[in-house]
């Protein structure tokens, strides 16, 4: 990318991509204590959650990578300042310290998951732009003059020379914030557990498999050598859960109704 990478405090080096990521973790975490204050949730909620899911939401970024690339060096699991982080390991991550932070504290895992989806969204839009200044997740070779500009596009040095790139980091981030914005307005007009969850599932699904098909292939994850989009498939089989799930939920409510009703 044509911008620096880092800036410095007091003689201090800090990457922009990594103090983007934090900001982003801090948003989540701020939002989700407004969403409690709000809706009258426990206050505990938001830091003891955080204090569980974002350790093992970082670990399991690492992991996800270093496994999908095919490193063989346990120890390079650990190693998250050499780069190389993926959003879905430390979504599968963040979920594992959500359940575990439910079983010991004796939070309800739905209440808890409708909680953090929309501060989730929020943090991955954030995120996603310190991949502007990590110089990472851009698309494929742009040809057409007229979006040769950002955001349409990104000038990337590669070994051709400088080109420019679909800017599907930009793209993921501006959906993700329209999705945080929808699954907030769900947050205060349903009272569904699961709903809030499942259209996370939907919405981030349905965004990242639309842009993984045009992400350039140098950005992907691969599945081994099948070619295919590890991220693409994940994010399908997400997108089609979250229907199954909301359909599910109003089937049962409908049912209940109607048992009520007579």
């Amino acid at each position: 990318m044509l911008v620096s990478q880092t800036f410095s405090i007091f003689g201090i080096d800090i990457a922009w991509y990594g103090f983007i990521i934090a900001i982003g973790m801090l948003c989540g975490v701020i939002c989700a204590y407004v969403i409690c204050k709000k809706k009258k949730y426990d206050l505990s909620m938001p830091i003891n959650l955080a204090l569980y899911a974002l350790p093992l939401a970082i670990v399991g970024a690492r992991l996800y990578y270093v496994i999908l690339n095919g490193v063989s060096d346990f120890w390079q699991i650990f190693k998250i300042w050499e780069g190389g982080m993926a959003i879905y390991g430390g979504v599968i991550g963040g979920f594992l310290g959500v359940f575990l932070c439910c079983k010991i504290h004796k939070y309800s895992l739905l209440q808890a998951c409708d909680l953090a989806a929309p501060c989730l969204l929020l943090g991955q839009a954030i995120g996603r732009i310190g991949c502007y200044f990590g110089g990472c997740c851009y698309g494929v070779e742009t040809t057409n003059e007229a979006l040769m500009k950002f955001p349409f596009s990104v000038q990337i040095m590669t070994e051709n020379g400088l080109e420019w790139h679909l800017a599907t980091f930009f793209y993921e981030a501006f959906f993700n914030l329209i999705g945080f914005i929808i699954l907030m307005i769900l947050t205060f007009k349903t009272d569904k557990k699961g709903v809030v969850t499942a259209s996370y599932l939907m919405i981030y699904g349905t965004v990242r498999a639309v842009l993984e098909y045009f992400r350039d292939p140098a950005e992907s994850l691969m599945l081994g050598s099948t070619g295919i989009k590890a991220s693409m498939l994940l994010s399908i089989i997400l997108a089609v859960a979250g229907i199954i799930i909301i359909c599910i939920i109003f089937y049962k409510d409908k049912k209940r109704r109607q048992e009520v009703n007579g």
